[in-house]
């Protein structure tokens, strides 16, 4: 019987259990920002993935405000007519009269307008200006400020104190709750804009479920093939390492040199590359930068890399169908083996052969780079010295961000750690999407999801989250430490890695908006209690010491038993032999599922009858089924 993934945290550090529910029927939910329907960066995905439960809390009075982009509409939006009339009339009055005017209602809703970052922060200072009758929330994913001096290498975090200044702050002060994404990001912006967040609103994912336990190894082995034939065309001619004992890294997002830490990475590649080769090892490191650099198309060598790859395998198929032609004619008598194979047969794979070889080393780029001088990675890997030539161990491969989001999923999947050693990263939705699809990573105490897996792990590299100190340790500590993480995941064993990602993958449940989204529950009625004292009470709690919960450290550390055979898809008898260390991945589950709460319905306190006093009670929350 296929054990099932073990229920996770319930109740997160800082929220305590409500006995009641607010009564949500005439309150009405804006939702305003850049990115709805228009992705520029991780807001996107913030509201896209918490649409569903937000929905399923507000029903039709939840609405989505964002710009209109002709592009966007046509293949994200579904133009529908509004069936409440009300919203029908506000609609056609606005646009027969240019947004000027707002049709009213007999008995107006309470309505709640939710603003995300200072580009949309400017409708919530209106609001207040002109006093309109609206509860009022205002999330931070970053401040501006923040992000362009980290990027001009100042040392940001430990002078936070030292900045004064006045931009942003006027939407963080008008708003009734002002929430951000991570405890990191709150002490940012109580430094930068004068305001200690009310709530922090983590941000989370839809997490899918799997009705086999371990088919998330599949899809990953599936990935790693396809990874694998790429890496066979671009690195065709100077193919001199076994793709089975080849590790695959990856590092994604912004281009945002030294915010996203990959100025870090490349260190620690160019000092993995020597451990390695002085330890003589027969691992190879293939590291993927998928960064959106301007360029303009597939260079030459990628395509005719890939055209190489697609002439073996056709040859390939040629010989084998011959092969199999005189095998079936011979198996009617004796058959020669000799014969199995004649000149013909070796003449066509000599050619495919020769046509193999190249004198020139496999390209950094996969494509055309439009400022290759000035680029900040390839200078970088031209200093360090990184030109993927036969005696490196590391080699390193340049990608725009693939055109789908199932491309960029796939690799992700296919990739055995993604490394995101950023040094500005309010949140991270990078890394939490590995640990979704069971992909251990390497984050920092300076991103949101770091601090976050810091906070409810008591071990997090025992469970394939790698936590990079660069807030309280110099740049060369934290590329030591780094080059350290990266080589002792170069030393595990295929198992090891197998046995981590099963770990990696049971923290999905922490990053499902099942549990997350509680706290921007909690912030919209935090909202309703200010804006609307006469109707609506919120008492919220102070947290205590024992609230939240850890996930204990697990009972095989470091990741390293051999009996652990039904978790494996395949299993190589090299490392039959490697350690004696007994392991039971079901036993390990259960404890885990032992020392997780069972989850329960959001409740929250009623809105007071003005008439009667009396608890009018709305419909529970739903969960997310998805």
């Amino acid at each position: 019987m296929p054990l099932a993934r073990s229920l996770s945290v319930t109740s997160l550090s800082g929220l305590e259990e409500w006995d009641e529910e607010f009564d949500l029927e005439d309150a009405v939910l804006f939702e305003i920002a850049l990115e709805v329907a228009n992705k520029v960066g991780g807001i996107y995905t913030v509201i896209q993935t918490k649409a569903r439960l937000t929905s399923e809390e507000w029903g039709e009075n939840y609405f989505l405000v964002g710009p209109y982009v002709e592009s966007n509409v046509r293949t994200q939006v579904e133009l529908i007519e509004p069936t409440n009339p009300v919203l029908k009339r506000t609609i056609d009055k606005m646009n027969s009269s240019g947004c000027k005017y707002a049709a009213q209602c007999e008995e107006p809703p309470h309505i709640v307008a939710h603003f995300h970052e200072w580009l949309a922060g400017l409708g919530l200072v209106l609001c207040r200006q002109r006093q309109l009758p609206v509860a009022t929330i205002f999330t931070t994913h970053a401040t501006l400020l923040g992000r362009y001096l980290c990027a001009g290498n100042v040392d940001f975090y430990n002078n936070l104190a030292e900045f004064n200044v006045d931009k942003e702050r006027a939407a963080a002060h008008c708003a009734h709750v002002f929430t951000t994404v991570s405890q990191i990001t709150a002490i940012e912006a109580e430094h930068l804009l004068k305001r200690k967040p009310d709530i922090i609103t983590p941000n989370g994912l839809n997490v899918k479920k799997f009705s086999a336990v371990h088919e998330f190894q599949n899809l990953h082995a599936q990935s790693k093939n396809r990874i694998q034939e790429f890496v066979r065309g671009h690195f065709y001619g100077h193919l001199d390492f076994n793709l089975d004992k080849c590790l695959f890294l990856f590092i994604a997002g912004r281009y945002e040199f030294s915010n996203k830490g990959a100025d870090l990475f490349l260190e620690a590649l160019a000092r993995l590359n020597y451990l390695l080769r002085v330890n003589h090892s027969d691992v190879t490191v293939i590291a993927f930068f998928i960064m959106p650099a301007r360029t303009n198309n597939f260079n030459v060598e990628t395509l005719k890399g890939q055209a190489v790859r697609k002439q073996l395998w056709d040859t390939a198929q040629t010989v084998k169908e011959r092969f199999g032609k005189k095998l079936y004619e011979s198996l009617f008598s004796l058959p020669d083996v000799a014969k199995m194979l004649d000149k013909e047969d070796f003449t066509i794979m000599k050619r495919a052969i020769f046509a193999t070889q190249r004198q020139s080393q496999p390209p950094i780029c996969t494509h055309n780079m439009l400022e290759d001088n000035s680029d900040p990675i390839l200078s970088c890997v031209r200093r360090i010295g990184l030109f993927n030539s036969s005696a490196d161990r590391v080699k390193s491969s340049c990608h725009p961000p693939p055109s789908t989001s199932n491309g960029l999923r796939g690799l992700v999947r296919g990739c055995h750690l993604g490394v995101f050693p950023s040094y500005y990263e309010p949140w991270g939705y990078t890394p939490a999407e590995c640990t979704v699809m069971g992909i251990p990573s390497i984050s920092t105490n300076l991103s949101g999801f770091g601090c976050f897996m810091e906070e409810h792990i008591a071990d997090p590299s025992a469970y394939g989250i790698y936590i990079l100190d660069r807030r309280f340790r110099g740049v060369d500590e934290s590329c030591n430490q780094l080059t350290s993480f990266l080589f002792q995941f170069c030393k595990q064993s295929r198992r090891q890695r197998i046995i981590q990602r099963n770990r990696t993958e049971r923290l999905s449940d922490l990053l499902d908006w099942r549990y997350l989204g509680r706290y921007y529950i909690s912030a919209r009625h935090m909202a309703l209690a200010k804006a609307f004292p006469d109707t609506y009470i919120y008492e919220p709690h102070e947290p205590t010491s024992t609230s939240g919960f850890r996930y204990p450290r697990p009972a095989s550390v470091p990741p390293s038993p051999a009996l652990s055979r039904h978790s494996s898809p395949h299993h190589s008898e090299a490392e039959d032999n490697d350690e004696d260390e007994r392991y039971d991945e079901d036993l390990e589950a259960e404890k885990d599922r032992v020392n997780i709460r069972q989850p329960y319905s959001v409740p929250f306190k009623n809105k007071i009858s003005s008439v009667q006093g009396a608890n009018l009670n709305s419909d529970s929350v739903a969960t997310d089924k998805n």
